[in-house]
Formats: C-alpha cells, sequence, structure tokens
C-alpha cells in the first residue's frame, strides 16, 4: 500500500527528528523501515515475509560494493595522521613570517593555513579547533577584533569541504551517479575564487577600518639572521644571494660558516626554481606531449567510420561506460530517487559495474568518449612563455631583493610548507592527470602523511631507509626492464613505503606518543567511516522507500507545475539548501534532499557536475549558519571565556554573504566550473 502523502509525511518526519537531535543515520533507517513495512504490506500474509526485509539487504550490500566509498577512510585518516603529527605549528609562525607586512596578516596567515590545512585533512572540525588553538589568542593579544579573528579562523576551516580532495564531493559524487573526478576538477576553481573572496574581505575591512587589526611590533615578527649571512649581504639592498653564490666558490667569504651551512643555503634558494620550473614542465608535458599526441591518432580513426567507438572491443569499456552511467542518473527516474546508480538498483544488478567508470581516469580521459578532450587551448603558446617570462622576472626580483631574513624565511617556508604542499599538490595531480583513480590517490596521501609524520620525529633515519628503499626499487624496476619514467615511480613508491614503515615499526615500541597518535588516528578514522556508511544505509532505504511512496514523483510534478526557467529553478533549489543549511548539517541534505533534485536537472537541461559543484560553494554556509553553525561551536570550545557565541556569529555573517556572491559569478560564468573537467576529460 503506497500513498504520495506517506512519502511527504516521511520527508517532514525526518527534518523534525533530525531537529531533536535523533541520529540521523539510525532515524533514516527506522523511517525507512516503518514506511516500507506498509508500502509492502499485504493483507493475510506473514509479517517476515514483507519485502521491506529484502529491501534492507540490498541496500545494505549495495553500500558495501560502492567503490566509490573506498576513498573516504583513506582521506579521514590522511587528515588525521597530519593533524597529530604537528606540522601546523611551525607553517603557520612561517607563512606569518612571510606575509609580515601585509595588513591583518595575522588574520590572512590563519585564512591561508586554514585553507591548506583544510584541503590537505579535509576534516573541519579538526581544522578550525586546531587553528583555534593556535591562532586566536595570538590575534587577541595583538588587538585584533574578535569577529575578525573568529571569521577568519571558522570560514577559513570550511574550505577543505570544498577544495579537493573533498570527502563531500565524494558523497555527492555516490549519490548522484556522477564521477568523483570530474567534481574534483570543477571545484578546483571555485574553492580558490572563494579563497580568493575570503582574502580581499579581510584585507578590506583592514585596510578601511585599521583599528580592527594593528600592526604587529617590529620584534614580534624579527627573525634572527646567522653572522655569515650578515657578511655575504651585498648593496643598499643588501641583498644576500650573490654573496652566496660567490661563498660556494671561495667559502672564507662566508665568515665562520662551514660548506654544510652554504650548501644548505644554495639548496635553499633553489626551491622556488625547482617548484617553478617542475610547474611549466609539468604543464607543457601534459597538454603538449601527453595529450595532444592521443588526439591526432584518436580523432583521425574513427572519421570513416562514427560507430568504430562502440565496435571497438577495447574502447567498449573505455568510452561508451560512462555515457549510460551519467544518462541515467540524469534522465531515468528510479535510480535518482535511489541515490543513482552508484547505490545500486536492481536485487540482480550489481553497483560497481554502474558507478565504476566514472572514477576510472582512464576512460574519462579518452578523447572519443567527448568532444573537446586534450585539445591544445587557443593560444597556449602565447600565454605559456608569457606566464613563464613573468614567472622567471618576478623570480629574479625576489632573489635581487632578498637579504639574509627573508632568505631565513624562506628556509622555514621550504620545511613546514613545501612538504606538505608537495604531498598534496600529488595526490590532486595523480588523480587529475589520469595517472590512478580517486582511491588509488588517497592510499598515495595516507601512506605520504604518515611518512610526514614519521619524517618530524626521526628525519635522518627516515632519510636513510628512503634511501635504501629507493636503490630497491630502481633495481627491482631495472630487473623488470621499466623505462625510465617507470624507474622514478618505483624509486618513490618503494622509497617512500620503506622510508616509513622501516622507521616505524623500529621507534613504534619506544614512543609512546607516536603509538597514541596512531591509535587515535585509526580509531577516529573507523569512527567517521562508519558514520558515512551507516548514514549511506539508511539514505538508500528511505530514498527508495519515500520513491516507492510516490513522493519523488509528487514532487516533480509540483515543480513542474510551475513552469521554472533553468535559472528559476537553480535559484529555488540553491535558496532551498542554503535554508536547509541553517538547522542541517551538509551529510543531511547531501543525501536526504540533493536525491530529490537531481532527476529534475535534465529537465532544465543543468549540467550534474556545475550543480553539485554550486551545492557544495553553497553548503559552505551549512558550516557558517546559526542555530547549527558546528565552526562556530568547535572554536567556542578552545576561545578565551570572554569570547561569546555572538561574537562567533557575528565574524561568520559576512562570509555568508561572500558565499551568495560566489555562487552568482559561478552561474554568470559556468566556466568556472566546467573549463577544466571539460579540458581534462571531454564534455
Amino acid at each position: 500500500m503506497s500513498d504520495p502523502s506517506l512519502g511527504l509525511t516521511m520527508l517532514g518526519l525526518i527534518v523534525v527528528a533530525i531537529m531533536m537531535g535523533f541520529p540521523t543515520a539510525f532515524t533514516l533507517m527506522g523511517l525507512g523501515m516503518v514506511f516500507g513495512y506498509i508500502a509492502f504490506w499485504v493483507s493475510g500474509g506473514h509479517w517476515y515475509d514483507n519485502r521491506i526485509f529484502d529491501l534492507i539487504a540490498q541496500r545494505t550490500y549495495g553500500v558495501m560494493t560502492n567503490d566509490t566509498l573506498l576513498s573516504i577512510p583513506l582521506f579521514v585518516f590522511m587528515g588525521y595522521i597530519m593533524e597529530r603529527a604537528a606540522l601546523v605549528d611551525r607553517m603557520f609562525h612561517s607563512v606569518q613570517l612571510a606575509f609580515r607586512r601585509v595588513p591583518a596578516s595575522l588574520a590572512v596567515t590563519t585564512l591561508l593555513v586554514c585553507a591548506f590545512w583544510g584541503i590537505a585533512s579535509g576534516i573541519v572540525g579538526a581544522v578550525v579547533v586546531l587553528m583555534g588553538v593556535i591562532a586566536m589568542r595570538p590575534m587577541l593579544k595583538a588587538g585584533y577584533d574578535v569577529r575578525l579573528a573568529s571569521g577568519a579562523i571558522t570560514a577559513g576551516g570550511t574550505l577543505g569541504i570544498l577544495i579537493p580532495p573533498s570527502v563531500m564531493l565524494i558523497v555527492y559524487a555516490a549519490v548522484a551517479g556522477q564521477s568523483i573526478v570530474k567534481l574534483y576538477a570543477a571545484a578546483m576553481l571555485p574553492g580558490f575564487f572563494l579563497t580568493f573572496l575570503y582574502l580581499v574581505y579581510i584585507l578590506g575591512w583592514a585596510i578601511i577600518n585599521p583599528k580592527i587589526a594593528p600592526k604587529l611590533a617590529p620584534d614580534q615578527y624579527r627573525v634572527p639572521v646567522p653572522d655569515y649571512l650578515l657578511a655575504l649581504e651585498r648593496g643598499r639592498s643588501r641583498t644576500v644571494v650573490p654573496g652566496l653564490l660567490a661563498a660556494a666558490f671561495r667559502p672564507a667569504l662566508a665568515r665562520g660558516a662551514d660548506y654544510r651551512a652554504i650548501t644548505r643555503g644554495l639548496l635553499t634558494l633553489s626551491v622556488p626554481v625547482m617548484l617553478t620550473v617542475g610547474t611549466f614542465a609539468a604543464t607543457w608535458w601534459y597538454v603538449v606531449i601527453y595529450n595532444a599526441p592521443e588526439v591526432a591518432t584518436a580523432t583521425a580513426a574513427p572519421a570513416p567510420l562514427p560507430a568504430s567507438v562502440a565496435t571497438t572491443p577495447r574502447m567498449t569499456a573505455t568510452a561508451t561506460a560512462p555515457v549510460p552511467a551519467r544518462t541515467t542518473a540524469a534522465t531515468e527516474e528510479k535510480p535518482p530517487q535511489e541515490l543513482g546508480a552508484a547505490i545500486g538498483s536492481e536485487p540482480g544488478q550489481t553497483a560497481p559495474q554502474a558507478e565504476g567508470p566514472p572514477e576510472e581516469m582512464t576512460s574519462l580521459r579518452d578523447p572519443t568518449a567527448g568532444a573537446g578532450a586534450g585539445k591544445i587551448p587557443e593560444r597556449f603558446y602565447a600565454w605559456f612563455w608569457g606566464l613563464a617570462a613573468l614567472s622567471g622576472l618576478l623570480l629574479l626580483v625576489y632573489f635581487w631583493r632578498m637579504d639574509g631574513e627573508q632568505l631565513e624565511i624562506l628556509r622555514e617556508l621550504c620545511a613546514s610548507v613545501v612538504p606538505l604542499g608537495v604531498l598534496t599538490v600529488v595526490v590532486l595531480a595523480v588523480i587529475l592527470f589520469g595517472i590512478c583513480t580517486a582511491t588509488e590517490s588517497a592510499a598515495i596521501g595516507a601512506l605520504g602523511a604518515l611518512y610526514l609524520a614519521v619524517m618530524a620525529r626521526y628525519q635522518h633515519q627516515v632519510l636513510w631507509w628512503s634511501l635504501a628503499g629507493a636503490i630497491v626499487g630502481v633495481a627491482l624496476g631495472w630487473w623488470s626492464g621499466e623505462d625510465f619514467a617507470s624507474l622514478l615511480v618505483s624509486a618513490s613508491i618503494a622509497g617512500t613505503l620503506v622510508g616509513t614503515v622501516a622507521p616505524l615499526l623500529w621507534n613504534l615500541k619506544n614512543s609512546p606518543e607516536l603509538r597514541e597518535n596512531i591509535k587515535q588516528s585509526t580509531f577516529l578514522t573507523a569512527k567517521t567511516t562508519a558514520m558515512v556508511c551507516w548514514l549511506f544505509v539508511g539514505s538508500a532505504l528511505f530514498s527508495a522507500v519515500f520513491a516507492l511512496h510516490g513522493g519523488q514523483g509528487l514532487i516533480e510534478r509540483w515543480v513542474l507545475s510551475l513552469n521554472l526557467s533553468p535559472l528559476g529553478f537553480q535559484i529555488t533549489a540553491q535558496l532551498i539548501i542554503f535554508l536547509l543549511g541553517w538547522p542541517l548539517e551538509w551529510t543531511e541534505i547531501i543525501v536526504i534532499f540533493c536525491p530529490i533534485f537531481i532527476p529534475l536537472l535534465s529537465h532544465f537541461h543543468i549540467d550534474p557536475i556545475l550543480f553539485g559543484t554550486m551545492v557544495a560553494v553553497n553548503l559552505q554556509a551549512a558550516f557558517l549558519s546559526p542555530p547549527v553553525a558546528m565552526s562556530a561551536f568547535y572554536l567556542k570550545g578552545v576561545s578565551p571565556k570572554h569570547v561569546t557565541l555572538n561574537q562567533i556569529f557575528a565574524g561568520m555573517m559576512p562570509y555568508m554573504i561572500i558565499v551568495l556572491i560566489c555562487l552568482v559569478f559561478m552561474y554568470i560564468w559556468p566556466g568556472m566550473s566546467l573549463w577544466l573537467p571539460e579540458f581534462l576529460y571531454g564534455k
């Protein structure tokens, strides 16, 4: 017995139950089981013959076999490990020294470190609490306004759920049956643009009203400079680079310094150069070498036979599999009502076949699967060489004006920011460039986080074991007859693995702190993963029963009867999500309410990737909007007693307006979200 009114009753009851504080996952399962029992009830039948029990088993198995969710525990473990490795303290100090002459330098530093740390960990609560402990008291002690300090911490901490690798995007991908990697590519530019808007707001407020962020006293950011660097400074600008280069050939110029100190200084100078050259070289390799030749061969072959893509066995699994997955999620009615193809649809079907291909980068990157994939952008060479010349000029000016103090600051940045930055870039690059799937990339990130955590305590042991592992990796690759690129990959993986495992096992017995950190990280990862999986089980059951009662169809018919334009539907959907963010968490919004909007996207010709990215930006407000603004409660727990919740709420409110401004920009210019995934994987 099914009735659309029962479906609407389910929707109302779940909202009321969540607002009353009942656990979301088990409330979803309970309501799904009760109303599903009513829907499958047959007069005269035994209670245990009700088909709701089969549906519960089917939905649970669908979540268990969902490969998309495998990356969640690995990314979460990566975040918890880095949080407990105490890497952020030194990073905050070094970044603050780098921006010491910028207005509101402490607030700017806090926002940047929050964003960077949020990207690396993806755990909002951990970032807000950690940055509250590190940055809140120094800002208040320096005379900063409480609203400015609290807003920078809470808004910066929420960026981690938007900028990849993001657990929120993984959950949306599983709900909507979309590609994780396309969502990651689509969220990159909006995430950085939102960070830029936050910085503009902080700097603008500090420039208009300097009293809210007094300048720091010179003794609070002065860096001690070794005597040998002072002796190497030259000219009015006291540049140290020429003297350091001369000391490499005549060590006597560096008074009282050995050759090791000079070599360390030269290596520090080489880091910006290597990062710049590596960035441009990787861009050139991907766009010109790796991408373009495949396009030439792939587009020339199918010209006489347009159907050859469908008939070639090798290409069938890669080029055609993602298309039905996206089409089904966008056009058919049942799969989106039941959390998309990623959860599984019928008892006889297997879920991994539906959601696996979108995660596989080799299929998405295939030029035959979509128009525009792999094409060299217009004026690429002009932009490339122009930016390369500009970057080289900026490096020359930076080195020419660098004194001993700036060299010491650069050394601190290289020691605290560069390792974590390289790990984050590698994790993202191997996903976006088609080297690994999202799950494999998460495993790389978890191993890299363990590597940095162990290196922070046992640096020399890690370096020696890494060298030994790299040698073994090269030897195994050489014995297998691999090429040069494969040898580099083999050496990197083996060096990281051996450099992590060997020192970890060697010192685990004698280091209680290390044991406790790994124990807590593992426990919290299991706890978070269990919460997400149970939430998916409950959501899958709830959405299936909701669709069975006809609630989804009733809502669709009502929305279509309004005759909304695509702009009207976008505004209505985003407004509803924005308002739901005030009383509800982002998890409830994505797994309960997003499946209501997703089936309607095809009718209004809205790209599900664009819609998902806008939802992710919109849900930034869920952490910043009272009364359930979890970021405010996280920060209040570690703030001084005189800081009130009302002050924290007042500091967060302007950032909610900035989120809305970012949404307007995203709708006016959809290319902000769609350009990168279309360039990498085609339309």
